[in-house]
């Protein structure tokens, strides 16, 4: 193609821009039941005029949705060394963090007693914690490969 050629063909592109492709219908990969109308037409959809709801059915809508859900039940107990335990973990750690923002003087033995606490309590919370199954499991185990 010569650019003289060239650029008669973009005049051409650029001019029937706008028009509209007639097709055979020989062409259409579809049939021709499912062609598009060539221009849609508009719905005005209006909003459906709904009588005002009774007094009385604005207490039933309210109470349809509501849900309460049942009442938790309660905390399992703790005993005493796993109290401790969890004291210890969050103990030491907390005391370092405190003394270190309000600048006090640590001593050597203050420093030791917080590190330990938090390493004692960690490994009590491990060694409490256990790998058997649980009390209630029964005697059947399940799937025991």
């Amino acid at each position: 193609m010569t650019p003289q050629s060239e650029d008669e063909v973009w005049r051409q592109i650029v001019a029937s821009f706008n028009d509209t492709a007639e097709r055979d219908s020989a062409d259409q990969p579809w049939p021709d039941s499912e062609n598009v109308a060539p221009e849609p037409t508009r719905r005005v959809v209006k909003p459906s005029e709904e009588p005002e709801p009774d007094e009385d059915s604005e207490e039933d809508d309210e109470d349809e949705g509501h849900f309460e859900p049942p009442t938790p039940p309660p905390l399992p107990k703790i005993d005493l060394p796993t109290k401790l335990a969890w004291v210890a973990l969050f103990g030491g750690p907390a005391y370092l963090l405190v003394a270190a923002m309000a600048s006090w003087h640590m001593e050597g033995w203050a420093l030791f007693t917080a590190v330990a606490a938090f390493i004692g309590g960690f490994v009590a919370l491990v060694v409490r914690m256990g790998d058997g199954p649980p009390n209630d499991s029964g005697w059947d185990d399940g799937a025991v490969l």
